[in-house]
């Protein structure tokens, strides 16, 4: 499974990250770098959960992260 994290920063400076292809994986963080960790981190638990219920196959474990270009860029 490969998923891609976008990332963006809030109004109030906070950062943001989100992995697109599961809905609902957002997570905050004090710099970019920590908003994705939180990011991938649930990412993990949320598929891990879904194998548990049988929702995906064990083979979903196999995770690649790509961060969106526009946030390479910026640094």
């Amino acid at each position: 499974m490969k998923l891609t994290i976008d990332v963006d920063r809030e109004e109030d400076g906070r950062w943001i990250a989100e992995a697109l292809e599961l809905p609902g994986v957002m997570c905050y963080g004090q710099t970019s770098d920590e908003a994705i960790s939180n990011a991938e981190r649930l990412a993990i638990e949320v598929i891990a959960d879904r194998i548990a219920h049988g929702e995906l196959p064990s083979s979903a474990l196999g995770v690649a992260f790509t961060i969106s270009d526009e946030h390479l860029a910026r640094h």
